[in-house]
């Protein structure tokens, strides 16, 4: 049994993630959905057998240890691949996400014109939140793409793990990985503010000393680019703010007002004829007026501010899924599921 042949296999059946754990064969996601690759049930020596077969010596103490272990995996030929290894009900369990081996334009992710201008920010923070597993990296990796390919500038990446590898193109780019190059979000962070970097790239903002850091490097002249598993541009802002306590909440909100570019919010739904998702999304772009709101507290605005500021480049959810339908790309029923005001959605829908 080879954890080898079992990754070769999710690849050629276009799976996104695999699943592998004790009472169940080896399950792929495919398109959103769980299928079993095969008939064979894994048992407690099993899972054990193929967790040994990925993980270095380290990560094994590091499993032993803590229950859990974040890492990348390579397979020569085949891809790379997200790995969290970690213990469940006193057996192994692990979860691959495929990574693709080629880094996306933005081009071909049928993504907004206005994120090649936002992209295009000499400075500022930018952010693609989302739930899990609805493409945040891969929009980010494809803005840093972009830069690479447009800007002549240092480009530094703080993930954990890295996923998609980037080579120098017009601008340098350095990746570091938490845990194998750096402790921490917070250690690189620091330490990336002295690498005289113009683009930092956080894989993901955790905790309040990690989004300090950034608003703080954004504030000093450089472009940081983020992720949140939020979904909406308003409760993104009022996330950042909760995180700090309140006798701070104040100063955020005058830091967030004035770095801010704009907020990038994405799903992923199934498409109607069931050959694979299609990305909806959301878009803030910053101005004086939302910047306003941001200080001042009036983030309940902000969402009429989106579905009226076209002109900058914005849109709600809703109005890129209302689209969607409309083009007969998905169902009634995904759009109506995925909507974030189901009765604006009907409303937008019965729209010519």
């Amino acid at each position: 049994m080879r954890i080898d042949d079992y990754l070769q296999r999710a690849v050629e059946m276009e799976a996104s993630d695999i699943h592998i754990c004790v009472g169940v064969p080896v399950v792929i996601r495919r398109h959103g959905s769980l299928y079993y690759i095969d008939d064979y049930v894994l048992n407690k020596e099993d899972t054990r057998e193929l967790v040994e077969q990925v993980l270095s010596k380290d990560q094994l103490k590091v499993l032993e240890s803590d229950g859990e272990v974040d890492f990348a995996y390579m397979l020569q030929g085949v891809g790379r691949f997200r790995v969290n290894a970690f213990r469940q009900r006193g057996s192994y369990a692990i979860a691959f996400r495929i990574i693709p081996t080629k880094v996306p334009e933005l081009s071909e992710l049928g993504l907004p014109e206005i994120l090649y201008s936002l992209a295009e920010r000499q400075r500022g923070l930018i952010l693609v939140t989302g739930p899990t597993g609805s493409g945040k990296s891969t929009t980010l990796a494809a803005m840093i793409n972009h830069i690479n390919s447009e800007r002549r500038c240092h480009i530094i990446t703080i993930e954990d793990p890295i996923e998609y590898l980037h080579k120098h193109n017009r601008s340098i780019i350095n990746q570091r990985e938490i845990g194998e190059d750096t402790k921490s979000y917070n250690n690189a962070l620091r330490a990336a503010l002295r690498e005289d970097p113009d683009v930092i790239l956080i894989g993901e903002m955790r905790d309040q000393e990690t989004i300090s850091i950034a608003l703080t490097a954004a504030e000093t002249g450089h472009l940081v680019l983020s992720t949140l598993h939020t979904l909406g541009a308003a409760k993104t802002i009022d996330r950042i703010i909760d995180v700090f306590p309140p006798h701070q909440q104040g100063q955020v909100r005058s830091q967030l007002s004035t770095v801010l570019q704009g907020i990038v919010s994405q799903q992923l739904i199934k498409r109607s004829d069931n050959s694979g998702r299609v990305v909806a999304t959301e878009v803030m772009v910053v101005t004086p007026a939302i910047s306003n709101m941001i200080r001042e507290s009036r983030t309940v605005q902000i969402n009429s501010s989106i579905h009226t500021g076209s002109e900058f480049g914005m849109h709600s959810m809703d109005s890129s899924i209302a689209s969607l339908y409309k083009q007969g790309i998905i169902s009634y029923e995904n759009a109506c599921q995925y909507s974030m005001d189901p009765a604006a959605l009907k409303k937008l829908i019965a729209l010519n």
